[in-house]
């Protein structure tokens, strides 16, 4: 009996906290909204089965969690504290990609532009609530709605933090749907949401080659501390668009992808141990990412707006809330709440434009921001 008593004081349900619980109740939510609603389930799926891990309770001294070092978890976080997933989601995001729309109207590179004024005000609002400059821009760069620039950054300026963020900064991606179109709809009027566009106009393979290529040397020598993300982005896009390396492209947009994701979601999910994860500057983090989220997609509308006092061709508003660089769900949302105004307007070849646009200037944001605050 004395043995079983001591079996008994070893389990989960002997050693759990009302952290730990909670935790793991977040987590099934997760699991529940990637299932039952469909948000962005190839993240918070293996993010919500991550956080049910890495709070199940354990004996102190038991290497098991991600914290504990020579743990196998912790050897998967390594890819995301050492900033090692990211580049390689990069690289199969450009192997994805087209640049077309937006290289045959480049006007719309603005709007992805105009979005990412939500990560540099939301630096100012953490830098009010106290904390460090390096932290302040950590946390801001979620406004980017790019899960993996938002990691690189943190792993980079604010290690301690890197739980935090990375969990907001994917929470609000997979939230797209719900976030965005009560801030798109309030910002426009019906007429707005209305506006037809002109189809793009057709680019060619010397355009798509050279784009890549011209970009990423122009991007890295305004802000060189983006090297290594714009650098992965352009060579995937590469791959596909030379159309000689078609194998490599295929790999790096399916099955390299696919495991990079797995391996982050959970990562990042089993590093949320409640007594790391459950602190007031997590629920700051959270705060303020969700305000700088919604302050990126009203910018990118507004600024869609105060473009149209110039031009002779209008474009829809709505467009502009694929600034964010949440590829491709930002785009979709502009597609649905367009649709439902009139289901034969088609937007969503449009809202790629700023939309890719985003996903550049996010990651030339955390460039800047990394290379001013390393100095």
């Amino acid at each position: 009996m004395e043995i079983f008593f001591e079996f008994l004081d070893t389990t989960g349900f002997a050693l759990m906290t009302w952290g730990n619980a909670a935790m793991l109740l977040i987590g099934l939510i997760f699991i529940s909204l990637a299932i039952i609603k469909d948000y962005e389930p190839l993240l918070l799926l293996p993010i919500g089965f991550g956080m049910l891990i890495g709070n199940i309770p354990t004996i102190t001294g038991m290497p098991l969690g991600v914290y504990d070092e020579g743990s196998v978890l912790s050897l998967f976080y390594l890819g995301v504290s050492q900033g090692i997933f990211p580049p390689l989601i990069f690289l199969g995001i450009g192997a994805m990609t087209d640049f077309s729309t937006m290289l045959s109207n480049p006007k719309l590179i603005l709007l992805g532009a105009a979005a990412q004024l939500g990560i540099f005000l939301t630096l100012l609002g953490a830098l009010a609530l106290g904390f460090g400059a390096k932290e302040a821009a950590a946390i801001g760069i979620i406004g980017g709605a790019d899960g993996p620039t938002a990691i690189f950054l943190a792993s980079q300026l604010a290690p301690h933090l890197l739980g935090a963020i990375a969990i907001a900064a994917y929470s609000y991606m997979a939230l797209v749907p719900v976030i965005q179109p009560p801030i798109m709809r309030l910002l426009t009027t019906r007429e707005e949401r209305l506006i037809h566009m002109q189809p793009p106009r057709l680019v060619t393979r010397r355009e798509k080659i050279i784009f890549p290529i011209m970009a990423f040397l122009i991007c890295t020598l305004i802000a060189p501390g983006s090297i290594v993300l714009i650098g992965m982005l352009f060579l995937g896009n590469l791959l596909k668009e030379s159309t000689v390396t078609e194998r490599l492209a295929n790999t790096a947009r399916t099955a390299m992808i696919d495991v990079v994701t797995i391996l982050l979601g959970f990562s990042v999910g089993a590093s949320t141990e409640a007594e790391v994860f459950l602190t007031r500057q997590s629920m700051q983090i959270f705060g303020l990412g969700a305000l700088s989220f919604a302050v990126a997609t009203a910018c990118g509308v507004l600024f869609a707006k105060f473009m149209n006092l110039f031009l002779k061709q209008k474009l829809n508003p709505l467009i502009g809330a694929a600034g964010v660089s949440a590829v491709p769900d930002s785009a979709r949302v502009v597609q649905m709440v367009g649709q439902k105004e009139d289901p034969h307007n088609f937007l969503l070849m449009h809202a790629m434009a700023p939309n890719v646009a985003g996903v550049i200037g996010s990651a030339i944001a955390a460039g800047v921001l990394w290379s001013v605050l390393m100095k």
